[in-house]
């Protein structure tokens, strides 16, 4: 019989996004780590076998608490969700800046733990099903211009947008929302 676990996982993966939260990306070491939650540095390379993979799975996290509450609400209102987004941001400014570490596809492939190549593959075709479901209520039928249109609006334009704010560590201001609303309506209303 194995040892009782004195540590759990997700106290890790938070103490992780706090240091990353307080002292920046650079400041996320093992040892760090080990010493935030006040365990053995063995009990943290016994949980995640390199750095890169800590980041990646607190990533993962970070992105599957995101896209669940998303597509929850894409599916009744594209705007919403796109707008969703945004506060998002503004209530989880750490997390944000964590989201763009990395996209999907980095994660599916290569050295990365197969655990967590299989999450990476799981939120990114849930993703998509989820565009394509709401590009079909939106326009009748799925096609590449169609689908476009969405990611450009759902993701892109708000993306991009959050990404300039982060990158000064500031979070989006609520003036922004009007930018994305009148963004969102031009491509995906009035293309109908």
């Amino acid at each position: 019989m194995g040892r009782k676990a004195y540590f759990q996982h997700e106290e890790f993966l938070d103490a992780a996004v706090q240091i990353i939260a307080k002292d920046g990306l650079g400041a996320l070491t093992i040892a760090a780590l080990a010493k935030r939650v006040n365990a053995p540095v063995g009990s943290v390379y016994h949980r995640f076998p390199s750095r890169d993979a800590l980041l990646a799975e607190v990533w993962l996290n970070i992105i599957e608490s995101f896209q669940k509450e998303f597509l929850v609400i894409l599916q009744e209102d594209g705007l919403g969700a796109t707008l969703s987004c945004l506060q998002w941001v503004r209530l989880h400014p750490s997390e944000a800046r964590i989201m763009l570490l990395y996209r999907l596809h980095d994660l599916m492939s290569g050295q990365w733990p197969q655990d967590l190549q299989k999450r990476a593959r799981r939120l990114d075709n849930d993703l998509h099903e989820a565009i394509s479901a709401f590009t079909k209520r939106q326009f009748g039928s799925v096609t590449k211009e169609n689908v476009d249109r969405v990611i450009f609006a759902i993701y892109d334009a708000p993306i991009g947008i959050i990404r300039r704010y982060l990158r000064d560590n500031k979070v989006p201001p609520v003036s922004v929302n009007e930018l994305i609303r009148e963004t969102y309506l031009a491509i995906i209303e009035k293309a109908k």
